[in-house]
This record gives structure tokens, C-alpha cells and sequence, in this order.
């Protein structure tokens, strides 16, 4: 019999409406697995058991009555160390903000704990939630269940490590250049992030600061496509201000069958190599589609340049963090900048120009953004959906050395780390929701994801194909050692 551990979420909000699980037997048996598991993954470092294990005799106890809190009712989750929920700290990794404890609860927590959910624990992150592994000098190194001498991804990696060894019934990542769909494909998972806007990021934030980021998302990661769905459509929608004037409706995909999808494949990006193994994956999984009747677009891509779409992005990414500078770091970053030789365009180079980046410089560079999502909206007119790698090669081994100053290994030849977020990075750049499925596993071993990127609020749709290769590919596989 499958662990109940490893269910889909839906599942088991299905088994506790029908009395065939409790609340608080549930919530037991994902601790005791916290218990056997977290001391060697190091993928949940905050709880607050006493006041979840409350909560759940409560819900149990809520049923018992007939009520139905809603959707999450008595599923235990854990979220992000990023999120606020109240009592627990909120670091982002930051040793200064080791005891920055939370009063209140980010809106998408409380929208979660209004529909029914069991909110038990937060999970690691690297510090600014800046790197694809997870470490910090706060909490440790978070390992990929996998491999434990390998990272889980960044920045979500504790919530990719506790949702793949069953340590968790969902959670809810955020992601600016790929931080739920790198740990998803690296730990064998599903996640999507939303389109740009749709699920309110207050209170994903380091003390009081209520602006959202560019390019910021929060969006699911878990163990079936079908949860993505459930968890989107409980922290989608406008906040209290906007919800006076705006609501969301996302359109209903429009297909119902593979065969029914016009899908183009990016194998490789020319100007940032993938490993052989992950397109060979790729190249496995074009060629199923293409049996099973799916109209192909091998190499069909946008009409923009990808070169300048990377170099927007990096741009842009750093000047969207630039506001975590101190006025004496943002001083030093602006004289290293000056340092810079004529024509430097290397991803150092970008990174300063993006932390002290003067206002007129982001508008062009934006105005540059807005015609790529025009590229991508014309597009998108041909094809329902891109399916490009996430992540130039699978699960990285740990390394210390600072993301600007690593390189990784591809096929013999190293790159440079920051090659990791120039894949996630298009659908950032341009707003785009994209959804995260597992398509294999390497020659070592290792999983290997693809993202499936849509048109602007076409969300449900990438969710949709994902659910189709969950049913006729591959769904989510356990780690050897944690069944």
C-alpha cells in the first residue's frame, strides 16, 4: 500500500472528508517522518507543532460536526522560509535576521489556513534567496533526497527535499528566476509559477517592506499536477485593495487530449549549452508526444534574440534586489561598476549594472521587455505552449563557492553557475506562467524536469499538459530509502 505521505494533496483532502484518515493522525505520521527523515535532509527548520497539532484536533472535530473549512481541510503543508506565519521567524537566510519573528501571517498563508490547511512548518532557503542550492549560516545545508551529496535547487530547495521524501503533504514556494521549478525538476516534482501578479506576494517579504518585486512570484510545488491546480486557485486573486475593482478568472484550457496540443521544443539554447543526458530527455519525451499525435515545432522559438533576452534579464533581476543594499553597499557596488572595462558584458558585469542601475537605464531596458512579450504573444498565436529545459544539467553537488565566482560542469566544460537562471529567466522576463513536470531520470540517477511555458494567464493550460504527461508519461517517483 502507498505511504500515505507520498499522496497527492487531493488525495488526501479526499480521504479526510470520507473519515478514512484524521486530521491529527495525518499531521502525526508526517512528523514522525520529520522526526526519521529531517536530521539528515535538513529540509524543515522551523515548527510549530504544538499550535498545528490544536488545529488539527479541531478540524477533526469540525468534521465530526459536518463542516468543511474547505479545499486544504486537515492536509498538513509547510511553506517557505521567505513567508511570514505567525510565531516562527522569517530569515531569507540572513544571520541578522535570525530572530525576526513574525506577527502576522502573509496573506497567501492565511488564505491557506482559511481553506482547510494544516500549516506545521517552514523549510530552508539560501540566504536573500539567491542561490540554486540551499544553505545558510542560520539553519545549515539543506540535501537533496536523492543524492544527499547534491543540493535540492534554490531558492525553495527545503520545500523541493521535504515534499520529495514525504515530509509534507504541499507547499508553497517563490520563484524571481526559477526558485520553485529548479528544486521541482531536481527533486523529481511538480510546480508553477503563475503568471506575474496573480497571487499576492504580500507578506513574502524581510521586515515590513509591502512593494512587490519584479518578477517575483509565489506558486506550488508538489507531488501531482492536480495539486498545483488546487493550491493556485486557493492564493490566486487581487488583494484587499484591488479586489475593489479587479477579479481574476483564468480561462479553462481549451484542450482536452495530447494529441490536441500544438507544442514547440526547445532542445537547446545556443547560448546557454545543455548537459547531453538532459536533452536526451527531452529528445525521449518529443518523441512520445510526436507518437501520440502531438504537432511538434522541433527549434521553433520566438522571434526575439535569445543573447539579449538573457542580458535583459540579468539586468533586470538585479535591479529588481537592488533594494537590500546599504547605502555603503550600493557605494562599493557603484565603484566596482566604474571599474568595469568598455564592453564588459559578463554576468559580474551585469550584476552591478543591475544593483546600481539608473532610472532612465530601467526604462529602456523594460521598454526592451515589453517587446520581447509582444515576440512571445505573437508566438504563442502559432503554439499553445514552449517546453524547454529548466536547469542546464540535473542536481549540482554542494559547493560553497559564492553563484558569481562558480562554475558548473556541462558535458566536461564548465559553465558559469549563473547559466542556471537563463532558462527560467524567459518566462520571468515576460510575465509568463510556466509549470514544472518530471520527465525522467539521468544516467546517474538524478531526475530531470522540463517547463512548460504558456501565454500571459494561461495558466491553467500549462497545468493541464502537465497533468497529461503526469497520466500518460511520468508521474512523481519516490527517492530510493524514503517509501
Amino acid at each position: 500500500m502507498t505511504d500515505p505521505a507520498f499522496l497527492p494533496a487531493t488525495r488526501l483532502a479526499s480521504l479526510i472528508r470520507r473519515r478514512k484518515i484524521g486530521c491529527l493522525e495525518l499531521l502525526d505520521h508526517y512528523l514522525a517522518r520529520v522526526d526519521r527523515f529531517n536530521p539528515t535532509l535538513n529540509a524543515i527548520v522551523a515548527t510549530d507543532i504544538p499550535r498545528a497539532r490544536r488545529r488539527a484536533r479541531e478540524a477533526d472535530r469540525a468534521l465530526g460536526r459536518g463542516e468543511r473549512w474547505g479545499p486544504l481541510h486537515g492536509v498538513p503543508m509547510t511553506v517557505k522560509d521567505s513567508f511570514h506565519v505567525a510565531g516562527l521567524p522569517t530569515t531569507w537566510g540572513v544571520p541578522a535576521r535570525r530572530d525576526n519573528i513574525a506577527r502576522a501571517d502573509a496573506l497567501s498563508v492565511k488564505r491557506l489556513r482559511d481553506a482547510g490547511a494544516m500549516i506545521f512548518g517552514k523549510t530552508n532557503v539560501p540566504i536573500w534567496l539567491a542561490d540554486a542550492q540551499s544553505f545558510n549560516d542560520i539553519y545549515g545545508t539543506t540535501r537533496n533526497p536523492w543524492d544527499p551529496e547534491r543540493a535540492p535547487g534554490g531558492s525553495s530547495g527545503g520545500s523541493a527535499a521535504a515534499l520529495a521524501a514525504g515530509l509534507t503533504g504541499l507547499e508553497m514556494g517563490s520563484d524571481i528566476a526559477g526558485s520553485v521549478r529548479n528544486p521541482a525538476a531536481w527533486c523529481g516534482l511538480f510546480a508553477h509559477k503563475p503568471t506575474q501578479g496573480i497571487c499576492p506576494t504580500e507578506g513574502h517579504a524581510l521586515g515590513a517592506n509591502r512593494a512587490p518585486l519584479d518578477m517575483l512570484v509565489i506558486g506550488p510545488l508538489a507531488r501531482s499536477a492536480g495539486d498545483l491546480s488546487l493550491l493556485l486557485s486557493v492564493i490566486a486573486g487581487p488583494d484587499e485593495i484591488d479586489a475593489a475593482g479587479l477579479r481574476l478568472t483564468l480561462p479553462r484550457p481549451g484542450k482536452k487530449k495530447l494529441e490536441e496540443y500544438r507544442v514547440a521544443l526547445l532542445l537547446d539554447d545556443e547560448t546557454v549549452p545543455t548537459s547531453r543526458q538532459i536533452r536526451a530527455l527531452h529528445q525521449a519525451l518529443a518523441r512520445f508526444l510526436r507518437h501520440n499525435g502531438v504537432k511538434v515545432g522541433a527549434g521553433a522559438r520566438p522571434g526575439f534574440d535569445a543573447a539579449d533576452s538573457h542580458r535583459v534579464f540579468d539586468v533586470l533581476l538585479r535591479a529588481a534586489t537592488s533594494g537590500r543594499q546599504t547605502d555603503e553597499e550600493f557605494a562599493a557596488n557603484e565603484k566596482e561598476r566604474k571599474k568595469l572595462a568598455p564592453g564588459d558584458d559578463g554576468k559580474r558585469a551585469r550584476m552591478l549594472q543591475g544593483m546600481t542601475l539608473p532610472h532612465l537605464d530601467w526604462l529602456r531596458l523594460d521598454e526592451a521587455r515589453h517587446r520581447i512579450r509582444w515576440k512571445w504573444h505573437e508566438f504563442f498565436r502559432r503554439y499553445d505552449l514552449l517546453l524547454a529545459p529548466i536547469t542546464v544539467s540535473a542536481a549540482m553537488r554542494h559547493d560553497p563557492t559564492p553563484p558569481y565566482q562558480r562554475s558548473v560542469p556541462v558535458d566536461g566544460a564548465m559553465q558559469p553557475f549563473m547559466n542556471q537562471v537563463s532558462l527560467p529567466g524567459y518566462a520571468n522576463l515576460a510575465y509568463l506562467p510556466s509549470s514544472v513536470a518530471p520527465i525522467g531520470l539521468d544516467g546517474e540517477g538524478l531526475p530531470v524536469g522540463i517547463q512548460i511555458i504558456g501565454p500571459q494567464y494561461s495558466d491553467l493550460t500549462c497545468i493541464h499538459f502537465a497533468r497529461l504527461l503526469e497520466q500518460h508519461y511520468r508521474s512523481f517517483v519516490s527517492p530510493p530509502g524514503y517509501e
